[in-house]
């Protein structure tokens, strides 16, 4: 079946192809309804988007919190935006607005309209859709809004042009029901991560929702690509799984210098403070099977799989990350603020350990990457949301370049989207 998209931006017609009806239970006929309006440009009737109130005094907060992130010599962090529950984030091609989203049921519009430095605007975007778990946002360079939630793809054509409005143009290209086998759904390993390719196709992360899966799974995992990445086109067709052994990864990108995907993945808990390390791995082609279950990250054995033979060419971590910190959003720099050596470089968000003796992570770290190696290791760039009582004072989630050059950072603990900048001598 095929959907004709009639947008008020462009003359031309995108033809979008569909996928095959749901085996879930289909929405409630209200949310039919809206879609059914929304996929054909008409009207639901939805009441004006009423700004998310900024409030001064959170903000001051938070600014005196930022005070004591350390940064290296030159850089600056401050508060960009306060947004509920912000996740990652997508900066839209035009630089007319950035997307940020949440694990919960909503996904937000920021807007710095007088490029001030900070959004004078922040909105929910698309309210009318019913998202579930819209972790995943992302941008293809001719405007499409992608939105991966725990078991749906939507396409967002135009988005910057319509996200003032209640009313968007949306389609399904993956429909509710058919990104992962509806046995498999579960709250737990469900935020999905998204980027598109310099192949103009689509690569989405499906965690599973184990720990360590049970053996019985390993041949439907491997089938729909929910131990590792899939790819397919911007149409949803041609799904194909690009790579297998991949626990739970929320963070990709790809390296601008050869188009390889790099990525950030989590491990098996439950196996000591110190093991097994979180990942930064690097794809190179389609196929490769980078270890999970048979490892529990790195290269520790999990203790379900130990007697199973390993797959063949499995392909180790570049970065063996410090164990449970929650590597999470990644992003590689190709901005003009920063100095020269950042170049090229990853910068990637640690959300932070939740079941580690004593915390860890809660920073932004930068990866100097040369080739398919990572000398240096990933080093600490902005670090100090883990206070020194062990608590947290903030949570980063994503690491997102704006069209300045600066970076973003989502908190989804404040509820807040950070910038920072660089002011220094070059």
């Amino acid at each position: 079946m095929f959907t004709v998209f009639r947008t008020a931006v462009a003359a031309a017609t995108l033809v979008v192809a569909g996928v095959s009806a749901s085996a879930q239970t289909p929405p409630a006929a209200s949310n039919a309804d809206t879609m059914n309006k929304l996929e054909d440009f008409k009207s639901t009737g939805a009441k004006p988007l009423v700004p998310i109130p900024q409030d001064p005094q959170k903000t001051a907060d938070l600014e005196k919190m930022l005070s004591h992130i350390k940064l290296p010599p030159g850089f600056k962090i401050s508060v960009y935006a306060q947004v509920p529950d912000a996740r990652m984030i997508a900066v839209g091609p035009q630089g007319v607005v950035v997307f940020v989203s949440t694990r919960k049921d909503k996904v937000y519009a920021l807007t710095d309209r007088g490029r001030t430095g900070h959004a004078t605007e922040v909105k929910e975007f698309a309210p009318g859709v019913g998202f579930t778990n819209p972790n995943g946002v992302c941008f293809s360079r001719d405007g499409m809004l992608y939105v991966a939630e725990q078991n749906r793809v939507l396409q967002f054509p135009a988005a910057e042009f319509f996200y003032e409005n209640a009313d968007v143009a949306v389609t399904p290209i993956v429909k509710q029901g058919d990104l992962i086998p509806a046995s498999e759904q579960s709250f737990n390993h469900s935020a999905r991560a998204c980027r598109m390719g310099p192949d103009k196709k689509l690569y989405i992360t499906l965690g599973q929702p184990y720990n360590v899966f049970a053996k019985s799974k390993l041949d439907m995992y491997h089938k729909v690509g929910m131990d590792g990445i899939v790819r397919m086109n911007q149409n949803g067709s041609d799904r194909e799984v690009y790579a297998l052994g991949v626990r739970n990864s929320v963070g990709l990108d790809f390296n601008p210098k050869d188009h390889t995907l790099w990525f950030t993945d989590n491990q098996v808990d439950g196996m000591g403070d110190d093991i097994p390390p979180g990942e930064l791995n690097h794809a190179t082609r389609m196929g490769e099977n980078f270890g999970y279950p048979w490892y529990g990250g790195g290269h520790t054995r999990t203790v379900e799989w130990k007697d199973e033979p390993v797959p063949a060419g499995v392909v180790f971590p570049v970065v063996e990350e410090v164990a449970h910190a929650a590597d999470l959003g990644m992003s590689f720099y190709t901005g003009h603020m920063f100095p020269e050596k950042y170049r090229g470089a990853i910068f990637s968000a640690q959300h932070g350990s939740w079941n580690r003796t004593d915390p860890a992570g809660a920073r932004v770290l930068v990866t100097f990457v040369n080739g398919n190696a990572a000398p240096g290791g990933s080093k600490p760039f902005a670090e100090g949301w883990l206070n020194s009582d062990g608590g947290y004072d903030g949570r980063p989630v994503d690491v997102e370049q704006m069209r300045d050059g600066s970076l973003l950072v989502s908190d989804d603990l404040n509820g807040a989207v950070y910038r920072i900048t660089y002011t220094g001598a070059k």
